[in-house]
């Protein structure tokens, strides 16, 4: 799985939890780090999106 994807089964997993209304502290968690995966997802090189044989 390339590591985008994997990002973005996180950020799928993390939306689906702020859909269940969490609790103040826990919808701040998760916010941040949607924030986090965001960030991470905007910095990543082209060659970094494609899936290598030895992940």
């Amino acid at each position: 799985m390339s590591t985008v994807a994997k990002l973005l089964a996180r950020k799928e997993r993390l939306l689906a939890q702020l859909e269940s209304d969490p609790g103040p502290n826990e919808r701040e968690e998760i916010e941040r780090m949607l924030a986090q995966i965001e960030t991470a997802l905007s910095l990543l090189e082209p060659g970094d999106a494609v899936g290598r044989a030895d992940e």
